[in-house]
C-alpha cells in the first residue's frame, strides 16, 4: 500500500462522516484520525479540529473538491 499523507483538517465528526461516505461511495483509499485524546477528553480539538482525513498524494486534489463542496453554505429558505 502507497503511503498516505495528511490531506486536510476535518473540522468536526458530521464533517468527517459525510467526507468518508464519499470517498467510500468513490472507492478512495483514505484513513479518517481523529484528534480526541482520552487522556485530556478531547480538550485540544476546540483548537486543531476533529481531526484529519490521510489519503495518497494522487487523491489530493479530489478530496480536497469534495471538502470544499461539503462545506459550501445552502441557503434551503430561497424562495423559486
Amino acid at each position: 500500500m502507497k503511503e498516505f499523507i495528511k490531506i486536510a483538517v476535518l473540522d468536526n465528526m458530521v464533517e468527517a462522516q459525510v467526507l468518508d461516505a464519499m470517498l467510500n461511495e468513490q472507492e478512495i483509499p483514505h484513513l479518517m484520525q481523529t484528534y480526541h485524546d482520552s487522556a485530556y477528553d478531547g480538550v485540544f480539538q476546540g483548537s486543531k479540529g476533529w481531526g484529519q482525513v490521510a489519503a495518497q498524494e494522487r487523491h489530493r486534489a479530489e478530496i480536497i473538491a469534495m471538502l470544499e463542496d461539503l462545506r459550501q453554505p445552502t441557503n434551503n429558505n430561497k424562495e423559486p
